[in-house]
Protein backbone atom coordinates (compact mmCIF):
# COMPACT_ATOMS: atom_id res chain seq x y z
CA UNK A 1 0.00 0.00 0.00
CA UNK A 2 1.15 3.90 -0.22
CA UNK A 3 -0.49 6.82 1.12
CA UNK A 4 -1.12 10.10 -0.90
CA UNK A 5 2.40 11.40 0.38
CA UNK A 6 4.27 8.60 -1.22
CA UNK A 7 2.41 8.58 -4.30
CA UNK A 8 3.32 12.68 -4.51
CA UNK A 9 7.02 11.64 -3.61
CA UNK A 10 7.37 8.78 -6.41
CA UNK A 11 6.05 10.77 -8.95
CA UNK A 12 8.05 14.15 -8.94
CA UNK A 13 8.06 17.51 -10.10
CA UNK A 14 6.78 17.04 -14.36
CA UNK A 15 4.78 18.79 -16.64
CA UNK A 16 1.81 18.90 -15.23
CA UNK A 17 3.30 20.45 -12.23
CA UNK A 18 4.46 23.58 -14.87
CA UNK A 19 0.74 23.42 -16.44
CA UNK A 20 -0.83 23.80 -13.25
CA UNK A 21 1.80 25.99 -11.67
CA UNK A 22 1.22 28.55 -14.69
CA UNK A 23 -2.86 28.45 -14.19
CA UNK A 24 -2.62 28.68 -10.79
CA UNK A 25 0.20 31.25 -10.69
CA UNK A 26 -1.89 33.29 -13.49
CA UNK A 27 -4.40 33.74 -10.36
CA UNK A 28 -2.17 36.00 -9.00
CA UNK A 29 -2.35 38.59 -11.28
CA UNK A 30 -6.01 38.68 -11.26
CA UNK A 31 -6.04 38.90 -7.49
CA UNK A 32 -3.26 41.44 -7.83
CA UNK A 33 -5.17 43.41 -10.20
CA UNK A 34 -8.51 43.99 -8.31
CA UNK A 35 -6.91 44.24 -4.83
CA UNK A 36 -4.93 47.44 -6.66
CA UNK A 37 -7.02 48.65 -8.39
CA UNK A 38 -8.69 50.53 -6.05
CA UNK A 39 -5.23 52.86 -5.95
CA UNK A 40 -5.42 53.96 -9.14
CA UNK A 41 -9.48 54.62 -9.24
CA UNK A 42 -9.46 56.12 -6.04
CA UNK A 43 -8.08 59.69 -7.36
CA UNK A 44 -11.11 59.50 -9.90
CA UNK A 45 -13.62 58.57 -7.65
CA UNK A 46 -12.60 61.14 -5.59
CA UNK A 47 -13.74 63.95 -8.13
CA UNK A 48 -16.26 62.34 -9.89
CA UNK A 49 -18.83 62.37 -6.23
CA UNK A 50 -16.93 64.53 -4.22
CA UNK A 51 -15.23 62.52 -1.78
CA UNK A 52 -13.67 63.07 2.24
CA UNK A 53 -10.88 61.69 2.93
CA UNK A 54 -12.35 59.06 4.81
CA UNK A 55 -14.75 58.21 2.32
CA UNK A 56 -11.94 57.12 -0.40
CA UNK A 57 -10.07 55.23 2.79
CA UNK A 58 -13.43 53.54 3.40
CA UNK A 59 -13.14 51.78 -0.51
CA UNK A 60 -9.89 50.12 0.81
CA UNK A 61 -10.87 49.51 4.37
CA UNK A 62 -14.41 47.50 3.02
CA UNK A 63 -12.55 45.54 0.41
CA UNK A 64 -9.92 44.05 2.92
CA UNK A 65 -13.28 43.70 5.70
CA UNK A 66 -15.03 41.24 3.11
CA UNK A 67 -11.44 39.82 2.60
CA UNK A 68 -11.40 38.90 6.15
CA UNK A 69 -14.78 38.16 6.63
CA UNK A 70 -15.17 35.51 3.52
CA UNK A 71 -11.91 34.07 3.75
CA UNK A 72 -13.12 32.63 7.48
CA UNK A 73 -16.60 31.15 5.78
CA UNK A 74 -14.82 30.33 2.35
CA UNK A 75 -12.34 28.80 4.40
CA UNK A 76 -14.90 26.31 6.25
CA UNK A 77 -16.55 25.79 2.90
CA UNK A 78 -13.31 24.40 1.23
CA UNK A 79 -12.39 21.65 4.03
CA UNK A 80 -16.01 21.04 3.72
CA UNK A 81 -17.02 20.68 0.11
CA UNK A 82 -13.56 20.89 -1.77
CA UNK A 83 -11.29 23.36 -3.10
CA UNK A 84 -11.97 23.32 -6.86
CA UNK A 85 -15.71 24.06 -6.03
CA UNK A 86 -14.88 27.30 -3.48
CA UNK A 87 -12.15 28.11 -6.22
CA UNK A 88 -14.59 28.26 -8.62
CA UNK A 89 -17.30 29.94 -7.30
CA UNK A 90 -14.99 32.23 -5.59
CA UNK A 91 -13.45 33.46 -9.54
CA UNK A 92 -17.41 33.44 -10.53
CA UNK A 93 -18.05 35.97 -7.26
CA UNK A 94 -15.66 38.16 -8.19
CA UNK A 95 -15.52 38.58 -12.00
CA UNK A 96 -19.75 38.92 -11.78
CA UNK A 97 -19.00 42.21 -8.59
CA UNK A 98 -15.94 43.11 -10.50
CA UNK A 99 -17.89 44.35 -13.52
CA UNK A 100 -21.00 45.40 -11.69
CA UNK A 101 -19.06 47.86 -9.89
CA UNK A 102 -17.86 49.55 -13.14
CA UNK A 103 -21.78 50.19 -13.24
CA UNK A 104 -21.55 51.41 -9.81
CA UNK A 105 -24.38 54.82 -10.04
CA UNK A 106 -23.12 56.56 -6.45
CA UNK A 107 -20.92 55.63 -4.07
CA UNK A 108 -22.86 53.79 -1.81
CA UNK A 109 -23.06 51.25 -4.04
CA UNK A 110 -19.31 51.56 -5.26
CA UNK A 111 -18.48 51.08 -1.67
CA UNK A 112 -20.89 47.55 -1.46
CA UNK A 113 -19.82 46.15 -4.59
CA UNK A 114 -15.68 46.40 -4.04
CA UNK A 115 -16.47 44.67 -0.88
CA UNK A 116 -18.08 41.91 -2.53
CA UNK A 117 -15.01 41.57 -4.83
CA UNK A 118 -12.66 41.35 -1.67
CA UNK A 119 -14.95 38.77 -0.38
CA UNK A 120 -14.51 36.70 -3.47
CA UNK A 121 -10.98 37.49 -3.93
CA UNK A 122 -10.57 35.47 -0.76
CA UNK A 123 -11.84 32.54 -1.83
CA UNK A 124 -8.43 32.27 -3.74
CA UNK A 125 -6.81 32.63 0.14
CA UNK A 126 -7.57 29.28 1.41
CA UNK A 127 -4.91 27.66 2.88
CA UNK A 128 -1.16 28.19 2.29
CA UNK A 129 0.73 29.62 5.21
CA UNK A 130 0.83 32.71 2.79
CA UNK A 131 -2.92 31.89 2.43
CA UNK A 132 -3.53 31.38 -1.08
CA UNK A 133 -6.11 28.75 -1.79
CA UNK A 134 -5.13 28.96 -5.65
CA UNK A 135 -1.22 27.34 -4.58
CA UNK A 136 -2.97 24.98 -1.58
CA UNK A 137 -3.75 22.68 -4.87
CA UNK A 138 -0.66 23.25 -5.99
CA UNK A 139 0.89 22.76 -2.86
CA UNK A 140 -0.11 18.83 -3.08
CA UNK A 141 2.53 18.24 -5.33
CA UNK A 142 4.53 21.28 -6.66
CA UNK A 143 7.35 22.30 -4.02
CA UNK A 144 8.45 25.20 -5.73
CA UNK A 145 5.50 27.77 -4.93
CA UNK A 146 7.41 30.19 -3.28
CA UNK A 147 8.04 31.83 -6.91
CA UNK A 148 4.33 32.48 -7.07
CA UNK A 149 4.77 35.79 -5.74
CA UNK A 150 5.64 36.76 -8.98
CA UNK A 151 2.50 36.71 -10.81
CA UNK A 152 1.22 38.66 -7.76
CA UNK A 153 3.76 41.65 -8.65
CA UNK A 154 3.21 40.94 -12.64
CA UNK A 155 -0.98 41.91 -11.98
CA UNK A 156 0.16 44.89 -9.96
CA UNK A 157 2.26 46.55 -12.66
CA UNK A 158 -0.53 45.63 -15.02
CA UNK A 159 -2.94 47.18 -13.37
CA UNK A 160 -0.87 50.60 -12.38
CA UNK A 161 0.05 50.40 -16.66
CA UNK A 162 -3.49 49.94 -17.92
CA UNK A 163 -4.10 53.17 -15.65
CA UNK A 164 -2.15 55.09 -17.18
CA UNK A 165 -3.63 54.46 -20.46
CA UNK A 166 -7.10 53.70 -19.83
CA UNK A 167 -8.17 56.30 -17.23
CA UNK A 168 -7.07 59.34 -19.32
CA UNK A 169 -8.84 58.28 -22.12
CA UNK A 170 -11.81 55.97 -21.94
CA UNK A 171 -12.38 56.75 -17.94
CA UNK A 172 -12.11 54.34 -14.62
CA UNK A 173 -15.26 52.35 -15.50
CA UNK A 174 -13.48 50.58 -18.11
CA UNK A 175 -10.58 50.37 -16.54
CA UNK A 176 -12.41 48.07 -13.86
CA UNK A 177 -13.85 46.03 -16.88
CA UNK A 178 -10.70 45.49 -18.73
CA UNK A 179 -8.89 44.25 -15.15
CA UNK A 180 -11.90 41.82 -14.53
CA UNK A 181 -10.70 40.26 -18.26
CA UNK A 182 -8.29 38.05 -16.74
CA UNK A 183 -10.08 36.49 -13.90
CA UNK A 184 -12.68 35.47 -16.64
CA UNK A 185 -10.34 33.78 -18.73
CA UNK A 186 -9.12 31.56 -15.84
CA UNK A 187 -12.50 30.69 -15.62
CA UNK A 188 -12.75 29.12 -19.35
CA UNK A 189 -9.08 26.59 -17.84
CA UNK A 190 -10.92 25.65 -14.94
CA UNK A 191 -11.51 21.69 -16.55
CA UNK A 192 -7.65 21.20 -16.48
CA UNK A 193 -7.58 21.72 -12.88
CA UNK A 194 -8.01 18.55 -10.45
CA UNK A 195 -9.54 18.26 -6.80
CA UNK A 196 -6.60 18.07 -4.14
CA UNK A 197 -6.17 14.69 -3.68
CA UNK A 198 -5.35 15.06 -0.37
CA UNK A 199 -8.99 16.30 0.16
CA UNK A 200 -10.44 13.44 -1.64
CA UNK A 201 -8.78 10.93 0.99
CA UNK A 202 -10.04 13.47 3.87
CA UNK A 203 -13.68 12.85 2.67
CA UNK A 204 -12.86 8.48 2.20
CA UNK A 205 -12.99 9.10 -1.46
CA UNK A 206 -10.09 6.97 -2.61
CA UNK A 207 -10.69 6.86 -5.87
CA UNK A 208 -11.32 10.28 -6.77
CA UNK A 209 -7.64 10.49 -5.14
CA UNK A 210 -6.08 7.90 -7.16
CA UNK A 211 -7.41 9.58 -10.83
CA UNK A 212 -6.28 12.30 -9.87
CA UNK A 213 -2.54 10.55 -8.93
CA UNK A 214 -2.95 8.38 -12.04
CA UNK A 215 -3.21 11.27 -14.62
CA UNK A 216 -0.11 13.32 -12.70
CA UNK A 217 1.83 10.15 -13.49
CA UNK A 218 0.64 9.98 -16.67
CA UNK A 219 1.53 13.92 -17.82
CA UNK A 220 4.78 13.60 -15.52
CA UNK A 221 5.98 10.12 -17.55
CA UNK A 222 6.30 8.06 -14.88
CA UNK A 223 4.46 4.76 -12.99
CA UNK A 224 2.76 5.30 -10.35
CA UNK A 225 3.44 3.37 -6.77
CA UNK A 226 3.16 -0.20 -6.79
CA UNK A 227 -0.02 -1.47 -4.92
CA UNK A 228 -3.19 0.23 -3.61
CA UNK A 229 -4.15 3.74 -1.91
CA UNK A 230 -4.74 3.72 1.70
CA UNK A 231 -5.19 6.58 3.74
CA UNK A 232 -8.25 6.76 6.55
CA UNK A 233 -10.83 9.41 6.39
CA UNK A 234 -10.78 12.11 8.31
CA UNK A 235 -13.95 12.88 10.40
CA UNK A 236 -13.68 16.16 11.21
CA UNK A 237 -12.91 18.94 8.90
CA UNK A 238 -12.76 22.70 8.61
CA UNK A 239 -13.77 23.36 12.56
CA UNK A 240 -13.30 27.10 13.28
CA UNK A 241 -12.12 26.34 16.98
CA UNK A 242 -9.45 23.96 16.32
CA UNK A 243 -7.72 27.27 15.42
CA UNK A 244 -7.64 27.76 19.32
CA UNK A 245 -6.74 23.96 20.21
CA UNK A 246 -3.94 24.12 22.31
CA UNK A 247 -1.96 22.31 20.27
CA UNK A 248 -2.30 24.79 17.32
CA UNK A 249 -3.35 28.29 19.41
CA UNK A 250 0.54 28.74 19.63
CA UNK A 251 0.49 28.86 15.27
CA UNK A 252 -2.38 30.74 15.41
CA UNK A 253 -1.33 33.24 17.41
CA UNK A 254 2.15 34.04 15.45
CA UNK A 255 0.27 33.80 12.21
CA UNK A 256 -2.11 36.55 12.80
CA UNK A 257 0.58 38.97 14.52
CA UNK A 258 2.91 38.04 11.51
CA UNK A 259 -0.34 39.23 9.24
Amino acid sequence: TFTVEEAVEAIGFGRFHIMLFLIMGSTGVAEAMEIMLIAVVSPLIRCEWQLQDWQVALVTTMVFFGYMVFSIVLGLLADRYGRWKILLLSFLWAAYFSLLTSFAPSYIWFVFLRAMVGGGVAGHAQGRGENKQTFTMCLCSNPFLSIGKVFWLAGSLLIIGLASVVNPTIGWRWLIRIASIPGILLILVFKFIPESARYNVSTGNTGAALATLQRIARMNGVPMPEGQLREPAKERRGRFKDLFHSKYLRTTLQIWIIW
